[in-house]
């Protein structure tokens, strides 16, 4: 999609913002909009007539507010004006994630909301578009700017304030409305794409599920034994928490750290090299182990089980992670597509009736009763298995891909329309504009699957 630029520009004196239109104003969000605070919980006022449901911080996310099983609030006759939202509201977090919004346009039932929510309402009906402005705040959030300006003295948050001092391009309201059309156009576009790659991910999924599932049944007219007479299995060391250091030592391997089909360690703890250390030969992890992580070792994509790869060590294995090496006439690959197949949940699973955390213990792993025919004939069918799984690995990554250049292209989008770096003004719903490389290269990736 291609958009002209507009014929003259001014420096907006904003490092995010960069040159904006000329003729568009730049100001104080506090000289457009209405900051105020909601209401401060007061734990002794839940009883009476006069409870409301109320919004909270986490109740408010990027494109959705959360309405189901609120709580309440004692909110008067008297404050209902000032602690309540209506139809075009927007809800921006004052803590946690500081920035994240959300425009309300629910009915017109009476919801009030927290002190840890700034609720925007323009001075004058009609002067504003709040869906515009709701994608500025969008493009302020992923530039960084809350970050220069937000408060740190206790936790991360953005008093009101300041916040009203914090200046935004406001365009004339009419090219407001023009700009929030076509970003909801667009951007609904795309997150159609985006869910079409997640549906593909889920049947990709599924079809990895039912690859293993076939190789470990083909392994049915041998001998059956319980897995743990082929397997030598340990659990992790209870390496405790107080002495976790978070920029040096040897990397521990947490639950957090084993996904499906491979480690990750954007989440790293480590351990000292110190007198701890001696003694736990076994604990250290080798190329081509498997670990399973032990509390919800399932997730929607699948078994939690890794293999440990070179790139991993050196590492020592933690507690809730389990050790496992195949012996006795098992081949380490089957190994892999055993503890990743369905029929081993399912085994499983059985004991978990009624478990809110699944957990499965060595016990549980060793059970596992399994079919095993000569090794020549485990790694004929592993390959055979191995070469379907690896052409669904790829499938998955390019749709993992085609999501996240989906994902970027939208957030560009929305950046170059609010600060004024394209032109929409003559854009109209019913054109069919040319496609954007990036959505191109996204959908031809998304054709070969």
């Amino acid at each position: 999609m291609s958009f002209p630029k507009y014929p003259e520009y001014k420096d907006s004196g904003i490092d995010w913002l960069g040159e904006v239109p000329a003729h568009w104003r730049v100001c104080k969000l506090g000289f457009q909009y209405k900051v105020d605070l909601g209401k401060m919980l007061d734990a002794k006022r839940i009883t009476g007539d006069a409870l409301v449901p109320y919004l909270r911080n986490q109740d408010v996310q990027w494109g959705r507010i959360n309405t189901d099983s609120l709580p309440v609030m004692d909110i008067s006759e008297g404050e209902l004006e000032r602690y309540t939202v209506r139809h075009g509201d927007i809800l921006v977090c004052e803590g946690g994630d500081v920035g994240r919004a959300a425009l309300w346009a629910g009915s017109d039932r009476k919801v009030g909301f927290q002190k840890a929510l700034h609720r925007l309402r323009p001075w004058t009906r009609g002067s504003q578009k709040s869906e515009y402005l709701l994608a500025v705040l969008f493009a302020a959030k992923i530039s960084g700017y809350y970050d220069q300006d937000e408060s740190k003295a206790t936790i991360a948050h953005l008093p009101a304030e300041k916040f009203r001092q914090l200046r935004f391009p406001f365009p004339p309201a009419q090219e407001q409305q023009i700009i929030a059309a076509f970003l909801d156009h667009e951007t609904a576009r795309i997150d159609a794409l985006v869910e079409e790659q997640k549906r593909l991910i889920e049947l990709l999924n599924e079809k990895r599920q039912a690859v293993i599932s076939h190789a470990v049944k083909s392994f049915g007219d041998g001998p059956a034994g319980k897995l743990g007479y082929y397997i030598d299995l340990l659990p992790g060391y209870a390496f405790p928490s107080s002495g976790f250091d978070h920029d040096t030592g040897v990397r521990l391997l947490r639950g957090v750290n084993v996904s499906v089909g491979s480690t990750r360690w954007d989440d790293v703890v480590y351990w000292p090299y110190d007198e701890k250390i001696r003694g736990l030969d076994e604990y250290w992890l080798k190329e081509g182990d498997l670990v399973i992580g032990m509390d919800r070792p399932w997730i929607s994509s699948g078994a939690r089980v890794a293999r440990i790869k070179n790139s991993d060590l050196p590492a020592l294995l933690l507690q809730r992670v389990a050790r496992v090496r195949a012996r006795n006439g098992l081949d380490q690959d089957f190994l892999e597509l055993a503890l990743s197949s369905q029929e081993f949940k399912d085994s499983i699973e059985a004991d978990m009736t009624g478990v809110s955390v699944p957990h499965i213990s060595p016990e549980q792993i060793s059970s596992f009763r399994i079919a095993l025919p000569k090794v020549d004939k485990q790694s004929e069918i592993v390959q055979e298995a191995r070469r379907e799984l690896d052409k669904l690995t790829q499938l998955l990554e390019e749709a993992s891909i085609n999501i996240t250049l989906m994902q970027e292209h939208r957030s560009a989008l929305i950046s170059a329309a609010v600060t004024g770096k394209i032109d929409v003004r003559g854009w109209r719903a019913d054109q069919q504009p040319e496609q954007s490389e990036v959505l191109m290269a996204a959908e031809e990736r998304a054709s070969y699957s």
